[in-house]
């Protein structure tokens, strides 16, 4: 297996799916003449040529709506936002329209579409740029919601997600696409809403996904080096959910812990911890404990910003809580 980048796993998993269906094109701002604003779209534009690699002018509003179009027409987009924060521009198109045209034509047309782009902080770079969308987006009836946190899972479920005719959100992170992990040379692909174990274990579940994966497994490594035995699962999909893979890990473990960047009312933390204390509450032996993002504006100073976001300290105490352990 090749080991990549996060970045070249989404951009082989596009122009595999490009070169297998020519209805499949890539629309968004700066996705062609510069290779992407992370370098994502590098090689497409001189592969594929412009009519399936587009620059779009500055308006989420418009390339959205201009892929629900297109859609609607039998084509099947890929739309880049340059970050989720600017995507919220085209919220109207991608809620109102891609979302729910299934519904609102009796069946009549699918929206095979998929828009994608940057999630929540990246580094210093202040309140408007750094708002995690998991939430808002996986809130919305009609819409597939996919978060992945490792190359493999990036260029396997990509794929999965252009082939599906709902819309789908896929959701990356500005601090992932230098990453590197091992993804396959052969052709794979991972279903839609189906979650993995990125680490077993018997004390306590650590649910995390995105970029706060990796600070759970970080986590559980100090949780080890304490005697304590996290399990890390990672659901991939946040719409549809695992929810028998999360329930058969509570069962075994006993224990939730679930480390979400997203703030902490009404979110995508809370649904998980409401499910399983429905489905799983005689199997707790402790409260569900959720560690998410102080209820703030993100601010542009370093310190600061690590403050608000989770940390392994803040999972290691959420952990040792709900262990009844000392510090």
């Amino acid at each position: 297996m090749a080991l990549i980048q996060f970045r070249e796993a989404l951009g082989q998993a596009m122009a595999e799916e490009m070169a297998r269906d020519d209805r499949i094109f890539l629309l968004g701002e700066e996705v062609a003449q510069y290779n992407g604003a992370y370098k994502v779209s590098k090689g497409l534009l001189d592969r594929f040529g412009a009519k399936r690699v587009i620059d779009s002018p500055i308006s989420e509003a418009g390339f959205a709506g201009l892929g629900v179009g297109a859609a609607m027409a039998g084509l099947r987009p890929i739309i880049e936002m340059m970050t989720w924060n600017f995507g919220l521009q085209g919220f109207d198109q991608i809620i109102n329209h891609a979302a729910k045209m299934l519904y609102m034509s009796n069946g009549q047309f699918n929206i095979p579409i998929v828009f994608r782009g940057p999630n929540g902080a990246a580094h210093m770079l202040g309140s408007q740029h750094s708002q995690n969308f998991d939430a808002m987006l996986t809130n919305v009836p009609g819409m597939k919601v996919i978060s992945p946190a490792t190359p493999y899972d990036a260029k396997g479920l990509l794929k999965s997600a252009i082939r599906d005719n709902n819309p789908v959100i896929f959701l990356e992170s500005e601090m992932m696409y230098a990453l590197k992990g091992e993804v396959p040379d052969e052709e794979y692909l991972i279903p839609i809403g189906v979650g993995d174990i990125k680490r077993p274990g018997n004390d306590v579940t650590l649910i995390a996904w995105n970029k706060m994966l990796h600070v759970a497994v970080d986590a559980a490594k100090e949780l080890e080096a304490q005697g304590i035995d996290a399990e890390v699962l990672d659901p991939r999909t946040l719409q549809p959910l695992d929810e028998a893979l999360i329930f058969a890990s509570v069962r075994k473990t006993h224990r939730l812990v679930i480390i979400d960047e997203g703030w902490d009312f009404a979110a995508t933390s809370a649904q998980i911890a409401d499910r399983v204390q429905r489905e799983c509450f005689d199997d707790l032996d402790a409260p569900v404990v959720r560690v998410n993002s102080l209820f703030v504006p993100m601010p542009y100073a370093e310190e600061l910003e690590a403050a608000v976001l989770p940390s392994v300290g803040r999972i290691v105490q959420a952990v040792k809580d709900v262990l009844y352990v000392g510090n």
